[in-house]
């Protein structure tokens, strides 16, 4: 219902905020980290959001970014993580490094999160992991597989960019989008980097 709130900065709480819009303000929950990027009271801010609506509770959760909403919603969907547990997770990790996380099976670093034991950890792997191949399937259902792609071909043959168009499937963006940023990208940096310069060039779209 509502993709974003934009207004000036009038509090800033513990887990929240308050954006005055017009003389209405809208109390939104935010992690810590969130809290410390969204600017000063008193400034306009844009803050990206989700509406949650609950039989006894209604809601709205806040974020930087759209990749920070989009892992929102990725680790909601996860059975046994709820919208707090996610919230404090976005609070101590970044989204590139999450989806590293997912791709490579890195239960470790995972399990160390706010709220996350090894077994929920396991759970966010295989159920996001299933999620994404899902997608891709209807994706290749309904888009034609173009096999004179060079960059398509080039990414199907370097594990590193591989890795790297999976991590950014991770956060939401579409198969084409990331496509063309594929062909731009320094293919010597890391998988670290690439990624980072793809989520800031996926941004700007």
């Amino acid at each position: 219902m509502l993709a974003y709130i934009k207004g000036k900065l009038a509090v800033k709480a513990r887990g929240y905020v308050v954006i005055d819009v017009g003389g209405l303000g809208y109390k939104i929950f935010m992690s810590d980290l969130a809290m410390e990027n969204v600017g000063n009271i008193g400034e306009i801010v844009k803050v990206h959001t989700y509406y949650r609506v609950m039989e006894d509770d209604i809601s709205i959760f806040g974020f930087n970014t759209s990749e920070e909403l989009r892992l929102f919603e990725l680790l909601i969907s996860v059975s046994g993580v709820g919208a707090k547990t996610a919230i404090t997770m976005l609070g101590t990790i970044k989204p590139e490094d999450f989806a590293i996380a997912i791709i490579s099976n890195d239960i470790n670093t995972l399990k160390k999160l706010p709220g996350i034991g090894a077994k929920t950890a396991q759970r966010i792997v295989l159920e996001l992991k299933d999620k994404l191949k899902k997608e891709k399937q209807i994706e290749e259902l309904s888009v034609a597989v173009d096999n004179a792609n060079p960059i398509k071909n080039v990414i199907e043959k370097d594990q590193k960019l591989e890795e790297a168009f999976t991590a950014l499937q991770v956060l939401g963006y579409s198969t084409k989008d990331i496509e063309k940023v594929m062909e731009k990208v320094d293919k010597t940096l890391s998988l670290e980097e690439i990624i980072r310069n793809g989520i800031k060039e996926l941004s700007k779209k």
